[in-house]
C-alpha cells in the first residue's frame, strides 16, 4: 500500500532571490474562498480554495502563495495515480515556517481526485508542503499516521486538472532520498532527474471565486 512521504525539505533552494521570512506572515487570514493560479514547466491550473473546509489550511496556503513560496520550486514527487507533491523549497525559510505550523483539524472534505491537502509527519505538523490527489484516495481520510487521523482535503483543481496528470511521474518515489541528501545544489538535482517538473509562479488570482 502506498503510503504519504511526509518531506520538510532541507534539500534545495531557489536559484533566484527569495525574501526572507517574517513572523507575520503566519498571521495572515484567508478569505472564505479564493482563486490561486500555477504556472508550471507544462502549463497552468487553477485551484479553488474553500476555506470552511479546512481553516488552518486554507491560511497557511494563501500565507504561502502571498509570499511567493512555491516560484521556482518542483514537483519533486510524482507517484502515478497516487498524488503530486510539491512545496516551498527555499530550506532555510522552510525552517521558519517550521516554527509556526497549522493545527490538526477533523476531515470535512474528503481527499478526491483533484483535491490538495497538506503532507505531514504528525500532530500538528502542517507546514509547507502539499499535495493534489491523482485519484480518489479515500483512505487518506481516515489512515491514522504517528497519532493523527487523516488528511483534511482544503480546496481543488477547478482548471487544468489534464496539466497536472500530465506531470512528469518517472520517478516516482525514487527522487525522496536522493534530493534530501543533495543539499542546495538546484543544478545538480535537474542533473539528476532532468525531467522533474517545476512551478514558475504561483499567485492569488481572485477572492471569493470572482
Amino acid at each position: 500500500m502506498k503510503t504519504i512521504y511526509i518531506i520538510l525539505l532541507t534539500a534545495m533552494a531557489a536559484s533566484c532571490s527569495t525574501p526572507a521570512f517574517r513572523k507575520g506572515w503566519t498571521h495572515g487570514t484567508a478569505p472564505p474562498r479564493f482563486l490561486a493560479r500555477f504556472e508550471t514547466s507544462k502549463g497552468d491550473f487553477e485551484v479553488t480554495v474553500e476555506r470552511e473546509w479546512s481553516p488552518g489550511a486554507a491560511d497557511r496556503f494563501h500565507q504561502l502563495l502571498k509570499h511567493h513560496a512555491f516560484d521556482h520550486s518542483f514537483f519533486y514527487r510524482i507517484v502515478p495515480d497516487f498524488v503530486a507533491q510539491f512545496g516551498d523549497i527555499d530550506s532555510t525559510r522552510t525552517l521558519k515556517w517550521d516554527q509556526f505550523k497549522v493545527s490538526d483539524e477533523p476531515v470535512i472534505k474528503g481527499n478526491i481526485k483533484g483535491r490538495l491537502s497538506f503532507a505531514r509527519s504528525g500532530k500538528d505538523s502542517r507546514s509547507t508542503q502539499l499535495f493534489i490527489n491523482l485519484k480518489d484516495n479515500s483512505r487518506l481520510d481516515t489512515i491514522f499516521y504517528n497519532e493523527t487521523k487523516g488528511f483534511p482535503a482544503f480546496g481543488e483543481v477547478t482548471k487544468g486538472m489534464a496539466v497536472v496528470e500530465a506531470l512528469y511521474g518517472g520517478y516516482g518515489n525514487s527522487t525522496m532520498t536522493k534530493i534530501d541528501s543533495i543539499g542546495t545544489d538546484r543544478k545538480k538535482i535537474l542533473t539528476l532527474f532532468p525531467r522533474l517538473d517545476s512551478i514558475r509562479k504561483a499567485y492569488i488570482l481572485s477572492i471569493n471565486g470572482m
